[in-house]
């Protein structure tokens, strides 16, 4: 499948181009009020109605596989101005490896800096990228957001260009608001209900801690990655292609991540 940006960036959409130049992009008004209180509505009935499949620091965050869950969400991850956005980077065969719905609560603490995968190419500080070949884009999370979300609520912030940087963040920085790249300071996604924030997999990015007055995040997370990612959608202990034989022979837990048994990770949480 031909990756458009690659042969001709100026043939894209520029959100496009500054995803892979950048890490980045965000989307206004993607999303009416409408569908908003749609996606809002059945997914306010899926977190009533189930239980957690896993609970992180005591609370009730999130949601797996909303696409099946949701007649809304399974058409917000169709949506064709998204998929304008990430198909010139990862083909127009590339596929939704996750989907989870997030609702953090108005003591958000936020989190420690961190690439969702990646990064996929690393090198040391004193190898630079060569500018003439375009940056390799392997999967695209994006946030549709279901309410308002300013810096007083805890948003969620990246580290422009630091996908290109072929490093984790730094160890001793993962908390530090002003962690930069390159001279680049944090980008915050100032965002309201119906824009789409987007950013590469490799991107160093966090949710910052809300503030006094904050309400938290409540957004739809959708994955998108080339196609020869695997979908991640549920988790593996439930979801492989491995028989009940193979699964109770693997008896330690190298024995299973070989066999694709993995805890879940960024794109199942």
């Amino acid at each position: 499948m031909k990756n458009l940006a690659v042969l001709d960036p100026k043939g894209v959409p520029p959100e496009s181009a500054q995803l892979e130049r950048d890490g980045y992009a965000q989307l206004s008004s993607v999303f009416d009020a409408a569908e908003v209180a749609q996606m809002r509505d059945e997914i306010d009935a899926v977190f009533a109605s189930s239980t957690p499949e896993r609970v992180r620091d005591d609370k009730d965050e999130f949601r797996y596989e909303m696409l099946n869950r949701s007649a809304a969400c399974q058409a917000a991850v169709t949506n064709a101005e998204i998929l304008r956005v990430v198909e010139p980077l990862l083909g127009e065969d590339c596929h939704v490896i996750a989907n989870t719905a997030w609702r953090n609560p108005s003591d958000f603490p936020g989190g420690v800096w961190h690439c969702d995968a990646g990064p996929h190419i690393p090198r040391s500080a004193d190898v630079p990228w060569d500018d003439r070949i375009p940056y390799p884009v392997f999967a695209v999370a994006t946030h549709i957001y279901l309410q308002d979300c300013a810096r007083v609520d805890g948003p969620t912030a990246v580290v422009p260009g630091s996908h290109r940087s072929g490093r984790l963040a730094p160890f001793d920085q993962m908390y530090a608001e002003d962690l930069s790249f390159d001279g680049r300071p944090p980008a915050v996604f100032d965002v309201e209900a119906g824009d789409v924030a987007l950013f590469v997999s490799d991107v160093w990015h966090r949710g910052l801690p809300s503030q006094s007055g904050g309400r938290g995040r409540y957004f739809l997370q959708a994955h998108y990655g080339r196609r020869d990612i695997a979908q991640r959608i549920r988790t593996t202990d439930e979801v492989n292609q491995l028989s009940p034989e193979a699964i109770a022979r693997a008896t330690t837990d190298r024995a299973r991540t070989v066999l694709g048994l993995h805890d879940p990770f960024f794109y199942d949480a």
